[in-house]
């Protein structure tokens, strides 16, 4: 599904206009990228979590050349599933997690 099929089925389901439907996706997206930029954890009952995670940077080898190369420090975006919505997507049974 892309953003806007998401925003063509808010619109449905919830019989408002398309341009208002695009205004919630755009808030709700916003908010979780704004959340995630001052490293706060993003937390959505029944759906999973967003966290930012800082990675330490290494030396590395280009798989092609062999030469060495260095991978800087980062802090990528990752998110990790709920318990409800995996159980859902397996078909209500509980493939074990964390949660």
């Amino acid at each position: 599904m892309t953003k806007s099929e998401l925003v063509d089925a808010l619109a449905r389901r919830e019989g408002v206009p398309r341009a208002t439907a695009e205004i919630v996706v755009n808030a709700m997206f916003d908010q979780v990228r704004h959340a995630l930029v001052r490293g706060e954890r993003v937390e959505i009952r029944g759906f999973g979590s967003f966290a930012a995670r800082e990675y330490k940077g290494y030396t590395g080898r280009n798989p092609r050349s062999g030469a060495e190369i260095v991978v800087k420090p980062k802090v990528l975006p990752v998110f990790k599933v709920g318990k409800v919505l995996r159980m859902r997507v397996n078909g209500g049974v509980d493939t074990g997690g964390t949660d």
